[in-house]
């Protein structure tokens, strides 16, 4: 049996090695879950040295690997998958420099996942099941734009959608492989594949993340998560004489204007079709004729019947999300003053637990907020339907009299601004941490601003809206400044300047003018908070010496490491990765809203060190003090004569969720 005990300088030789081997066009990407280090002379790692050594001997027919050796807290656990289309030496070899890569590349860590082009490896000290490890995933993407890129993503859509339940239902070999003919004339392919150890439940929510993180307009790309891999191209890349002898039926979705087929028989096929033709025609007028009294009333009818159903989907969804007072006052011991989380304008939140078990968050709102019932369960409707994982998730909503309760998922590490400002909690937010919360509140802003079934604008994104759940994964918070936009709206103007002063725009702040890139300003001014550990802005009597200016300064200067916090500047291996989410924050705080890039070139930047970013030009500086509260002045005199603008009739005031959630 191997034995592994490599020296730093063989570590290195190693590295390049490797590197060499994946070739330039396919890197192998790699994740080191903080789960705990081990050291040199330490039974675990000779324990990992033999169940690495041991996985290209335990393979199953299906390129399934899995070994382990040890005993209690010392017992070290491996897998390994290969791509289904793989022949079985090719795999083996693949395995075998995966598993001394995926060492090399965790020195130190006690678990360690690392993605090849035809294989995963996966090692921990903990038993590997299989499930996916929620935030764990890399992707590789192609330099190709699609022509078409809207009907090109609903061409992949569906042909991942047939993919995913093809490999979900599988037993053995969880895998779904075919084609489909796109609007530009190109055939896609693609092919996914799960652990086998997953059920199909996880198989389907694996492959849906992996899915969602794939690249928005590139004609080809991949996602791979810790137990799932999604790829596709406009090239056929994998082996169908190797999936078919492994009986895996390749899928294929034509295309509407597909089918050309030969020319045999095509003069008889015309003149059947002529006939065809001519007797539909004729009863066409016929029935034109006598169709035509009864057009409007059809219209009408239908009409009131999808008035009906509509009416009816909205009392079902209501009644699925309306919780029993009683259990929910039983759930916060009576909104116990030992529960309460946190308080707002528009109410009060306690912690509270369900008979199953599940802890919840309960917004027990002001009586008489100036909310009929219809509008306060339509909005509860539209905040619940919206689903990321990124995003706090509405549970439901109770009534009782004039009692009006929120139901929320409870996040038990409470808010952002809590662990960055916090001297002790922040040193708990490596580089690692920092750097998933960021593109995790990127995914959820593209989600609000492109993916949802209304673009809604957050206009109030700061550290405290931030939530974080067990895991520290980012969860945006508080949409009680939200407005909704139609998807052909791209800005609006109102004299109601709400939110939060430092993460407010210019244009917003002083003149009322929001978009989509007012939140990509708030998101750069976070980028900049995470990273250097600062609060945007420091009160120095009349005086704001903000975060954007210094940071703006160091980095015209050279000097742009004075920005980093120094809790992460021990982390010397990813200062150049600091560095370019620097460079991204400023590029969000770009004085004109036309120079700050869109949510998707956002988090394509953030996830793929490859892409090149522009050069930063003119940030937008703090707004005068004086200025800011004209315009706050400007609203408490609208407020007080009771005027609304126009512009305003259709923003959702979600007084819901104005409150920041704070568990204890």
């Amino acid at each position: 049996m191997v034995k592994w005990e490599l020296s730093a300088a063989a570590m290195a030789i190693l590295s390049m090695v490797l590197n060499f081997a994946n070739c330039e066009d396919y890197p192998s990407p790699f994740n080191c879950p903080d789960m705990g280090n081990y050291t040199t002379d330490s039974t675990y790692l000779a324990n990992l040295n033999a169940t690495l050594s041991s996985l290209s001997s335990n393979a199953s027919q299906y390129g399934f690997y899995s070994a382990a050796v040890g005993q209690g807290d010392d017992r070290a656990h491996a897998v390994a998958l290969c791509r289904a289309d793989v022949l079985p030496d090719d795999c083996r070899g693949c395995v075998q420099m995966a598993a001394v890569g995926v060492l090399q590349s965790c020195w130190y860590r006690k678990q360690g996942i690392r993605w090849f082009e035809f294989c995963t490896v996966h090692y921990s000290n903990l038993p590997i099941r299989g499930t996916p490890m929620d935030g764990i995933g890399e992707g590789l993407i192609g330099e190709d734009t699609a022509t078409n890129p809207v009907q090109f993503r609903q061409d992949r859509t569906a042909l991942l959608d047939l993919l995913r339940r093809q490999a979900a239902n599988g037993s053995s070999l969880k895998v779904g492989a075919g084609s489909s003919n796109t609007v530009d004339s190109d055939v896609l392919y693609a092919l996914v594949q799960c652990f086998p150890t997953l059920s199909a439940m996880e198989c389907q929510e694996c492959l849906i993340q992996a899915s969602q993180d794939l690249p928005r307009v590139l004609n080809r790309g991949s996602e791979m998560k810790s137990s799932c891999t999604v790829r596709y191209s406009v090239d056929l890349f994998y082996n169908e004489t190797r999936l078919r002898e492994l009986n895996v039926s390749i899928s294929q979705i034509p295309n509407s204007s597909s089918g050309k087929g030969n020319n045999t028989g095509s003069k008889k096929d015309d003149n059947t079709k002529k006939i065809v033709i001519s007797i539909a025609v004729a009863i066409s007028v016929c029935l034109m004729l006598a169709a035509c009294g009864a057009i409007f009333l059809r219209k009408r009818i239908r009409k009131m019947l999808q008035r009906s159903s509509e009416s009816s989907e909205e009392i079902i969804a209501v009644d699925s999300l309306q919780f029993d007072f009683g259990r929910i006052c039983k759930a916060t011991d009576g909104f116990a003053y030992a529960n309460k989380l946190g308080e707002g304008g528009f109410g009060t939140v306690y912690r509270g637990k369900l008979s199953n078990g599940q802890e919840i968050a309960v917004k027990k709102l002001l009586r008489g907020a100036g909310q009929g019932d219809k509008e306060f369960k339509n909005e509860v409707v539209l905040v619940a339907r919206l689903q990321h994982r990124n995003l706090i998730r509405l549970l439901g909503f109770s009534m009782e009299g004039k009692e009006r309760l929120l139901v929320y998922e409870f996040a038990p590490n409470a808010s952002l601004d809590q662990f960055l400002f916090d001297p002790i909690k922040s040193s708990q937010l490596d580089w690692q941490k920092r750097c998933k919360i960021i593109i995790g509140i990127a995914r959820g802003l593209l989600y609000l601003h492109e993916d949802s079934r209304l673009r809604i604008i957050h206009r109030d994104l700061k550290p405290g809206n931030i939530l974080l759940d067990g895991e520290l994964n980012p969860k945006i918070a508080d949409f009680g400044m939200a407005r909704l936009f139609g998807h052909d709206e791209t800005q609006a103007e109102t004299r109601r300047i709400v939110g939060t002063y430092g993460y407010m725009p210019p244009e917003y702040a002083l003149h009322g003018k929001f978009s989509v890139k007012s939140d990509v300003f708030s998101f750069g001014v976070l980028v900049l908070e995470i990273v250097s550990g600062r609060k945007t802005g420091i009160r120095n009597g009349n005086n704001v010496e903000g975060l954007l200016n210094t940071a703006w300064n160091h980095w015209r200067e050279g000097t742009a490491e004075n920005v980093i916090d120094p809790v992460l500047k021990t982390e010397i291996d990813y200062i150049n990765d600091m560095l370019r989410f620097i460079h991204i924050g400023l590029l969000c705080v770009q004085e004109s809203p036309a120079s700050r890039p869109l949510m998707n070139s956002v988090v394509s930047m953030l996830s793929r060190s490859s892409v090149t970013l522009p050069a930063a030009t003119q940030i937008a500086f703090h707004v005068a003090s004086s200025s800011f509260h004209s315009a706050r002045s400007q609203e408490n005199d609208l407020k007080s004569k009771g005027k609304t603008d126009a512009s305003d009739a259709g923003s959702s005031q979600n007084e819901m969720s104005a409150t920041d959630l704070h568990p204890r």
